[in-house]
């Protein structure tokens, strides 16, 4: 038998032979890939039968024993698609519950798609949505949205903050439906559900503000790919940044994946790519030591809570995460964390909130500092969000998730073209 060990992030050995059926092994040391159910990414080799069933979505994972009671339960295997012809293809699960240590699944094929798939679609406006059972999760608006009668009802030293925008998430919906994001707020009409964006974006020796929507604004490209499955849906977008005059200065490419549900909650990973396409465009936060960067506004919540934690500089691994949490309307309790990718540049990003008006995020770049993006040379930012029921989960598992994200399952990645 030939086995080829994969290094890296993701801790995962794959062993294959004519003879044999391939088994991956993972290497859960801690449990915190079973225990938050995170996805797992990871290069393999497939067979010819089992390529086209990851195609037709047909491809499991079955669990070998020596493991516990879970022995033998299937679990739905994603390919993700390939943009380069000698890439190494990528295999996507979310890892079920189990014992601590080394894991062994199998690859299975079965006759016909089964479970429930998460689907990406375009919507009559023009914007994508994507969907688990017939139920929303997310729309991701990237056709221009122009402010409408919102003229009309805000007051008129904030109409300069009405402008057409895209390139935002709104609505993002909680496990049990309920509408989590707010747009076109009266008190600031430039917020827009979870956005990334800076309010202070240098160029030419003029100062636009990405963040409430002046001068420079995020334009679709139109070019996108969607993908559906019954792991994840995935959006990868293209916009650019332009001036008002419409001269472009930055390109961007944005991921956004969203994992179907488990018992502990939904998975969705945000990735952003920013490249100059000329000359270099500084980025900073407000006043360089305020806001910027990640923007979350959210929908009235009752009983609102926003906690924030960083670890200290001296810890390793340094650990950081936030979470909003509280009652949408009628609904249960819930809560959105946001993990911050000990990758990013920067990090940890420091925590901003403005609880009157149910608003956090993490904020880049560092406080005093202005970010050169260059051309060919992108920044890219990674965060992960997670959505569970319940005011506050269990302490061990904001731990755990960000361990998952961090240490275990590698990150959302953006292919060429």
């Amino acid at each position: 038998m030939n086995t080829g060990i994969i290094t890296g992030v993701g801790l995962v050995l794959l062993c294959a032979s004519a003879a044999a059926p391939a088994v991956i092994l993972v290497d859960d040391t801690d449990g915190a890939l079973g225990a938050t159910r995170a996805p797992v990414i990871s290069p393999v080799k497939l067979s010819r039968s089992h390529w086209r069933a990851a195609v037709e979505g047909r491809l499991q994972l079955r669990e070998l024993p020596p493991t516990d009671s879970f022995a033998g339960l299937a679990v739905p295997a994603q390919l993700f698609l390939q943009r380069q012809a000698d890439a190494p293809a990528k295999l996507c699960w979310l890892m079920p519950p189990g014992v601590r240590g080394q894991r062994r699944f199998e690859l299975r094929t079965v006759r016909r798609v089964t479970g429930v798939k998460v689907v990406c679609a375009t919507n009559a406006s023009g914007q994508f949505e994507i969907s688990e059972a017939g139920r929303p999760v997310l729309r991701y608006n990237y056709a221009t949205i122009e402010p409408g009668d919102m003229l009309e009802k805000v007051t008129p030293a904030n109409r300069i903050y009405t402008r057409a925008r895209s390139d935002y998430l709104h609505p993002l919906f909680g496990l049990d439906g309920e509408q989590l994001t707010l747009d076109w707020p009266l008190d600031h009409p430039h917020h827009r559900g979870i956005y990334w964006a800076w309010p202070e974006v240098d160029w030419r020796g003029q100062r636009g503000d990405l963040h409430a929507l002046q001068f420079v604004f995020a334009r679709p490209t139109g070019r996108c790919i969607l993908t559906s499955g019954p792991v994840f849906a995935q959006i990868e977008a293209e916009n650019v940044w332009q001036w008002e005059g419409g001269e472009s200065l930055v390109q961007e490419r944005a991921v956004v994946r969203a994992y179907r549900a488990t018992s502990v909650g939904r998975l969705i990973d945000l990735e952003f790519q920013f490249t100059a396409l000329k000359e270099p465009v500084l980025l900073a936060r407000r006043d360089t030591d305020k806001y910027g960067g990640l923007n979350l506004r959210f929908a009235k919540v009752l009983e609102q809570a926003i906690t924030f934690h960083t670890d200290d500089s001296n810890a390793i691994p340094r650990m950081a995460w936030a979470e909003l949490s509280g009652r949408f309307g009628d609904a249960v309790p819930c809560g959105i964390v946001v993990l911050q990718h000990a990758a990013n540049p920067d990090y940890p990003g420091d925590w901003v909130k403005f609880p009157e008006i149910n608003w956090f995020q993490p904020t880049f770049p560092a406080s005093g500092t202005r970010y050169e993006l260059r051309k060919g040379e992108p920044l890219v930012l990674r965060f992960r969000l997670w959505l569970h029921r319940g005011a506050k989960a269990e302490e061990p598992d904001y731990a755990g998730q960000w361990r998952a994200y961090n240490v275990t399952s590698a990150p959302a990645s953006i292919g060429n073209r």
